[in-house]
Order: C-alpha cells, then sequence, then structure tokens
C-alpha cells in the first residue's frame, strides 16, 4: 500500500486512465486529474486544462485541494503520470499533431521542473524504435532498450523526441528522473475477441511484430514505476509475454523474417518485444493474457 503519495494523471480521462486512476487510488494514492474535458462527476478531484499552452500546464501542475479553498503551489504533487497526447498518426495534420504531442510534453517536463517535482513518468511507445518493422528494416530480435530510435511517422516523431527531451532534463537536473514507459498496443479485455481475425493473417500484425499490452497490466507498470527511485531518464518496454498469435513465435519470423538477427531462441508465442528489462528493473509481471478472454 501506497503511503498517500499525491500524484497528477494527465489525459486522466483518456482510455489507460480510466483504468489507471481507479487502481492507483486502490494502492494508496491521492489522484488529482487533469485533462480538456470535465470528468462526469463535479466532485472529482480534477482541473480543466489545455496543457499545450504553458501557463494552464504550470497552474494545473501546482494544484493544491480540489475545492474553492484550492490554490497554487510547488511541489504540489510527488508524481506526475504524463498520459496525455494524440493517441495514434493522422488523427491531426502532421504538423499540428507534432506541435500538440511536443508542446504537451515540454510544459509538462518543464512545469515540473520549475514546481520541484521531481519524478515523472511519461507514456512514452514502442513506436519510436522504427515501428512499423515490416518497413524499416528490423536489425535484431528480440527488441530491446538498446534498439536503435526512428521516428517512422510524425506520432513516432514525436516519441522519439520525447526521449530525448526526457534525456535532457534530467541531464540539466540531477535529481530528476523521467521514467518513460515504451508502452506496446494498449488493449482492453472487450477488445480481445478481435484478436481472432488475426490467427488466419499474420501480416495485419507485422508492423509491432505481433506485440500487446493489456490495459490493465500498464496501470501495474505505471504504479511500479512511481515508486522507481532512480535519478536521470530510464525506458522500459511495457509488453505482455505473448503474441496477439497463436502460432508460434519462430514460425512467424521464420515465415515473415526469415533473414532478421535473432539474438535468442523463441519459446511457444512469446513475445518479440521484449519486457525483461521492466522485470529485472521494476519488478513487473504481467498479469492478464488475451487467451484468457477475461
Amino acid at each position: 500500500m501506497a503511503n498517500g503519495k499525491r500524484v497528477a494523471v494527465t489525459g486522466a480521462l483518456g482510455k489507460i486512465g480510466t483504468v489507471l486512476v481507479p487502481y492507483l487510488r486502490d494502492k494508496g494514492y491521492e489522484v488529482f486529474l487533469i485533462d480538456d474535458i470535465a470528468p462526469s462527476d463535479p466532485k472529482e478531484a480534477a482541473i480543466v486544462a489545455d496543457l499545450t499552452d504553458f501557463g494552464q500546464a504550470l497552474d494545473a501542475l501546482s494544484s493544491i485541494g480540489a475545492d474553492t479553498y484550492a490554490r497554487a503551489e510547488p511541489k504540489a504533487f510527488d508524481a506526475i503520470v504524463h498520459l496525455a497526447s494524440m493517441p495514434h498518426p493522422r488523427m491531426k495534420p502532421d504538423a499540428e499533431e507534432l506541435r500538440i504531442n511536443m508542446m504537451t510534453t515540454y510544459n509538462v517536463f518543464e512545469s515540473a521542473r520549475r514546481l520541484g517535482i521531481k519524478n515523472v513518468i511519461w507514456s512514452a511507445s514502442e513506436v519510436a524504435t522504427g515501428i512499423p518493422y515490416d518497413k524499416t528494416a528490423a536489425p535484431y530480435v528480440p527488441v530491446d532498450e538498446a534498439y536503435p530510435m526512428r521516428g517512422y511517422n510524425v506520432y513516432s516523431l514525436t516519441k522519439v523526441l520525447g526521449e530525448e527531451m526526457a534525456r535532457q532534463f534530467c541531464l540539466n537536473d540531477p535529481e530528476m528522473r523521467i521514467t518513460c514507459l515504451r508502452l506496446s498496443n494498449v488493449m482492453n479485455p472487450e477488445e480481445y475477441d478481435g484478436f481472432e481475425k488475426w490467427q488466419d493473417d499474420s501480416t495485419k500484425r507485422l508492423w509491432n511484430f505481433w506485440t500487446y499490452i493489456d490495459n490493465r497490466d500498464v496501470a501495474q507498470a505505471v504504479a511500479l514505476a512511481i515508486e522507481h527511485d532512480v535519478r536521470g531518464k530510464d525506458e522500459f518496454f511495457i509488453t505482455n509475454d505473448e503474441t496477439v498469435m497463436r502460432t508460434s513465435t519462430t514460425e512467424l519470423l521464420d515465415r515473415h523474417f526469415p533473414n532478421i538477427e535473432r539474438r535468442k531462441a523463441f519459446s511457444g508465442n512469446e513475445a518479440v518485444i521484449s519486457n525483461g528489462k521492466a522485470k529485472r528493473v521494476l519488478g513487473y509481471q504481467p498479469e492478464h493474457r488475451w487467451t484468457d478472454k477475461k
């Protein structure tokens, strides 16, 4: 059980946030919601803010209290979980997506620095390592945190640049830590029935080596990252142990990537994007499998 730490979650009403917020509260964290829309419950501890505007970001992240006596102060939170961003490419014109994702992330990092909040957990992404792998000549498998970074489209570019920005912030403030969780394709349990349509056509998931993560395990990873007490920028792939396919990983690689360097033998439908570092360092252990269908 956590010791009452106060955590701000940006993008708290999105896909990940709606699962994460109750999970953190169950762990004993005091959670404050930040989003560009209001929560349905008017009693929710929350603020509506456009995080692309630095003034609004700074104000939102200095929120003490949630009622008419609320005020703004530095060090209002023990940690910030930064989820707010455009979730995938071409939702808006590329330049606008670049502006939104980069300004939001910069404003959160810079607000944290100015306010003395030293612990930021950022929803980075697997896409920063060259996804779609079938178009970028992936160098080896399994994919690990040493994999070369490449922004194939504007969305992945914002993740590449965001990680470098996190590194620079931590270089310039040795007390700061920014944990970049490279989330795989996030799935809720109600989406698992749709996995069946991929079983007869493995090309539909070539783009990320058939990898996914259950949203409930994302919440677990975030909670572990909040307690990851190591200064500086760090990064972790957050994936399931298995692929979205019943076909063995070895057979899939033989069929679609016969010439790729393999740095290990794969067992069963073992995931190609490795969560090994997250397991070793954070104590992460995925608990939810799509084959459980629940």
